[in-house]
């Protein structure tokens, strides 16, 4: 199956947190999105990764999307190296996206800074001819995604440009409590972490509306590009 826009998490829940809104948008439009995430959220300090994968495929029947795979890094160990670029660089060929959309540059966790490196530089080498790799016994064809874009998590950067996901916003956020271990659940009785309390979600919310407010939309989500961004003309521009 063909992708248009592949979107990569460190951990299950990242996507949902950062960029699902758009990924609905694009869903919705028609265009034909998934998501791959690099580890089972082993380190996580609530749930287990049998609940993960659960939560995982409930959100994305939520979202829409067309595809969820795991390559099964080691949850905070993963390394930025030969192997797991092959393994990210298999998936950019398989699905042969357009848009590719990662982790946050830099963020309060170590694992969403080193999985924007590596998912960057994996598109760039999958379009190298002499980088051989293989899907289901068969040698895979070089592709490059047209962009690379970074989606902004928990610390504050500034993006290059922000996305309008109003009418999406609720169900983004049906999306991320599908990780009913992860975040507010007043059923849960296990211990309280950073960001399983309500104030998490009124930070998710109160950041979006920050992006938002500057494109006149309640709710905005933010990116930011390695590149220039082009654009046809200035209509283009809200």
């Amino acid at each position: 199956m063909k992708l248009d826009i592949l979107a990569f998490g460190a951990h299950p829940d990242d996507t949902e947190l950062g960029c699902s809104g758009t990924l609905i948008k694009h869903i919705n439009s028609g265009y034909q999105v998934g998501v791959v995430d690099l580890t089972e959220g082993q380190l996580g300090s609530r749930g287990s990764v049998a609940q993960r994968y659960k939560e995982s495929a409930k959100a994305a029947e939520i979202q829409g999307l067309s595809i969820r795979d795991n390559l099964k890094l080691e949850d905070g160990w993963f390394e930025h190296n030969r192997e797991s670029l092959n393994l990210v660089i298999q998936k950019i060929r398989q699905y042969k996206p357009d848009i590719v959309l990662a982790n946050a540059i830099n963020d309060r966790h170590p694992d969403h800074g080193r999985a924007a490196k590596l998912v960057a530089e994996a598109c760039f080498y999958s379009g190298l001819i002499k980088v051989e790799t293989s899907f289901e016994g068969q040698k895979q064809i070089e592709w490059r995604p047209k962009a690379v874009y970074h989606y902004i998590q928990d610390f504050h950067i500034v993006p290059d440009f922000v996305i309008d996901v109003s009418e999406e916003w609720e169900t983004k956020m049906t999306s991320i409590l599908a990780f009913s271990s992860q975040f507010y659940n007043p059923s849960s009785k296990e211990k309280e972490t950073p960001i399983s309390s309500k104030l998490f979600l009124d930070f998710l919310a109160g950041k979006a509306h920050e992006f938002g407010r500057q494109i006149g939309a309640k709710y905005a989500e933010g990116f930011t590009s390695n590149r220039y961004i082009g654009i046809n003309d200035l209509f283009d521009l809200k």
